[in-house]
Protein backbone atom coordinates (compact mmCIF):
# COMPACT_ATOMS: atom_id res chain seq x y z
CA UNK A 1 0.00 0.00 0.00
CA UNK A 2 1.28 3.44 -1.21
CA UNK A 3 1.39 6.53 1.42
CA UNK A 4 -1.32 7.93 -0.70
CA UNK A 5 -3.85 5.01 -0.44
CA UNK A 6 -3.04 4.49 3.45
CA UNK A 7 -3.62 8.09 3.85
CA UNK A 8 -6.71 8.11 2.01
CA UNK A 9 -7.72 4.92 3.99
CA UNK A 10 -7.24 7.19 6.74
CA UNK A 11 -9.57 9.79 5.39
CA UNK A 12 -12.67 7.29 4.56
CA UNK A 13 -12.12 5.92 8.20
CA UNK A 14 -12.36 9.28 9.85
CA UNK A 15 -15.28 10.20 7.57
CA UNK A 16 -17.20 6.75 8.80
CA UNK A 17 -16.02 7.59 12.15
CA UNK A 18 -17.27 11.20 13.11
CA UNK A 19 -21.04 11.54 12.59
CA UNK A 20 -23.47 13.14 14.79
CA UNK A 21 -26.51 11.84 15.67
CA UNK A 22 -28.07 15.72 15.72
CA UNK A 23 -26.64 18.58 14.75
CA UNK A 24 -28.28 22.23 14.69
CA UNK A 25 -27.67 25.60 15.16
CA UNK A 26 -26.94 25.63 18.70
CA UNK A 27 -24.68 22.75 18.31
CA UNK A 28 -22.93 25.06 15.22
CA UNK A 29 -22.24 28.00 17.78
CA UNK A 30 -20.96 25.35 20.44
CA UNK A 31 -18.57 23.85 17.73
CA UNK A 32 -17.24 26.48 16.22
CA UNK A 33 -16.47 28.66 19.45
CA UNK A 34 -14.78 25.50 20.66
CA UNK A 35 -12.85 25.65 17.09
CA UNK A 36 -12.12 29.16 17.78
CA UNK A 37 -10.99 29.36 21.39
CA UNK A 38 -8.82 26.05 20.05
CA UNK A 39 -7.00 28.54 17.49
CA UNK A 40 -6.84 31.53 19.41
CA UNK A 41 -5.15 30.16 21.80
CA UNK A 42 -2.54 28.78 19.34
CA UNK A 43 -2.58 31.72 17.46
CA UNK A 44 -3.73 30.30 14.48
CA UNK A 45 -4.14 32.91 11.67
CA UNK A 46 -7.12 30.90 10.43
CA UNK A 47 -11.29 31.41 9.07
CA UNK A 48 -13.90 29.18 10.65
CA UNK A 49 -16.92 28.30 9.09
CA UNK A 50 -20.34 25.90 9.53
CA UNK A 51 -22.76 25.56 7.38
CA UNK A 52 -26.22 23.52 7.14
CA UNK A 53 -28.52 23.20 4.72
CA UNK A 54 -27.00 25.92 2.54
CA UNK A 55 -27.06 28.44 5.58
CA UNK A 56 -23.57 29.91 6.71
CA UNK A 57 -24.29 29.46 11.18
CA UNK A 58 -20.72 30.17 12.28
CA UNK A 59 -17.80 32.54 11.04
CA UNK A 60 -15.14 33.91 12.86
CA UNK A 61 -11.95 35.19 10.87
CA UNK A 62 -8.98 35.07 13.86
CA UNK A 63 -6.04 37.83 13.47
CA UNK A 64 -3.66 37.22 10.71
CA UNK A 65 -6.35 35.48 8.38
CA UNK A 66 -7.70 37.50 5.52
CA UNK A 67 -10.68 37.32 3.08
CA UNK A 68 -8.68 34.97 0.66
CA UNK A 69 -9.23 32.62 3.56
CA UNK A 70 -12.59 32.66 3.55
CA UNK A 71 -12.47 32.41 -0.49
CA UNK A 72 -10.79 29.42 0.60
CA UNK A 73 -13.14 28.17 2.71
CA UNK A 74 -15.98 28.93 0.51
CA UNK A 75 -14.52 26.84 -2.05
CA UNK A 76 -13.58 23.90 0.07
CA UNK A 77 -16.95 23.46 1.51
CA UNK A 78 -18.43 23.53 -1.97
CA UNK A 79 -16.49 20.32 -2.48
CA UNK A 80 -18.11 18.98 0.70
CA UNK A 81 -21.37 19.72 -0.10
CA UNK A 82 -21.05 18.29 -3.49
CA UNK A 83 -19.18 14.81 -2.83
CA UNK A 84 -20.42 14.35 0.53
CA UNK A 85 -16.86 13.58 1.88
CA UNK A 86 -14.27 15.63 3.37
CA UNK A 87 -12.33 18.23 0.90
CA UNK A 88 -9.52 16.32 1.56
CA UNK A 89 -10.58 13.15 0.98
CA UNK A 90 -11.76 14.30 -2.55
CA UNK A 91 -8.55 15.62 -3.09
CA UNK A 92 -6.88 12.47 -2.50
CA UNK A 93 -9.53 10.49 -4.12
CA UNK A 94 -8.58 11.64 -7.12
CA UNK A 95 -4.99 11.57 -6.14
CA UNK A 96 -4.80 8.27 -5.82
CA UNK A 97 -6.66 7.33 -8.97
CA UNK A 98 -3.74 9.38 -11.10
CA UNK A 99 -6.30 12.25 -11.37
CA UNK A 100 -5.94 16.37 -10.65
CA UNK A 101 -8.97 17.11 -9.14
CA UNK A 102 -8.79 20.99 -10.85
CA UNK A 103 -9.39 19.43 -14.62
CA UNK A 104 -10.41 15.79 -14.28
CA UNK A 105 -13.65 16.84 -11.67
CA UNK A 106 -14.86 19.27 -14.48
CA UNK A 107 -15.60 21.85 -12.32
CA UNK A 108 -14.99 25.29 -12.02
CA UNK A 109 -11.82 25.46 -9.66
CA UNK A 110 -13.10 29.14 -9.07
CA UNK A 111 -15.68 27.14 -7.19
CA UNK A 112 -14.66 23.93 -5.67
CA UNK A 113 -11.54 23.40 -4.22
CA UNK A 114 -10.51 20.02 -3.15
CA UNK A 115 -8.14 20.84 -0.51
CA UNK A 116 -7.79 19.59 3.23
CA UNK A 117 -9.68 21.34 6.04
CA UNK A 118 -13.70 21.10 5.22
CA UNK A 119 -15.17 17.95 6.56
CA UNK A 120 -19.04 16.70 6.43
CA UNK A 121 -21.04 16.78 8.87
CA UNK A 122 -22.81 14.08 8.36
CA UNK A 123 -25.29 12.34 10.22
CA UNK A 124 -25.61 8.71 12.10
CA UNK A 125 -27.99 7.92 9.50
CA UNK A 126 -25.72 8.94 6.67
CA UNK A 127 -27.22 11.94 5.62
CA UNK A 128 -25.16 15.06 4.98
CA UNK A 129 -26.30 17.93 6.70
CA UNK A 130 -23.48 20.30 6.43
CA UNK A 131 -19.90 21.20 6.66
CA UNK A 132 -17.35 22.57 9.40
CA UNK A 133 -13.62 24.17 8.24
CA UNK A 134 -11.30 25.96 8.46
CA UNK A 135 -8.82 27.96 6.23
CA UNK A 136 -5.42 29.81 6.89
CA UNK A 137 -2.67 26.92 7.40
CA UNK A 138 -0.94 24.19 5.08
CA UNK A 139 -4.07 21.79 3.77
CA UNK A 140 -3.44 18.84 6.11
CA UNK A 141 -3.12 21.29 9.17
CA UNK A 142 -6.69 22.30 8.25
CA UNK A 143 -7.73 19.40 8.09
CA UNK A 144 -6.24 17.63 11.25
CA UNK A 145 -7.62 21.00 13.09
CA UNK A 146 -10.94 20.06 11.60
CA UNK A 147 -10.71 16.68 12.54
CA UNK A 148 -9.29 16.87 15.92
CA UNK A 149 -12.25 19.47 17.47
CA UNK A 150 -15.00 17.56 15.63
CA UNK A 151 -13.96 14.38 17.76
CA UNK A 152 -13.16 16.76 20.90
CA UNK A 153 -16.81 18.22 20.40
CA UNK A 154 -18.50 14.61 20.32
CA UNK A 155 -16.42 13.22 22.97
CA UNK A 156 -17.94 15.59 25.27
CA UNK A 157 -21.70 14.71 23.94
CA UNK A 158 -21.47 11.25 24.39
Amino acid sequence: MTESTAFHEQLLAEEAELRVPTFGKDDAWMLGSQMRAAAAERRLPIAIGIVLAGQRVFHAALEGSSADNDGWLARKTAVVLRYGRSSMGVGEQFRVAGKDFDRDSRLDPAAFAAHGGVFPLVHTGGALLGAVGVSGLPQREDHEFVVTELRRYLDTRA
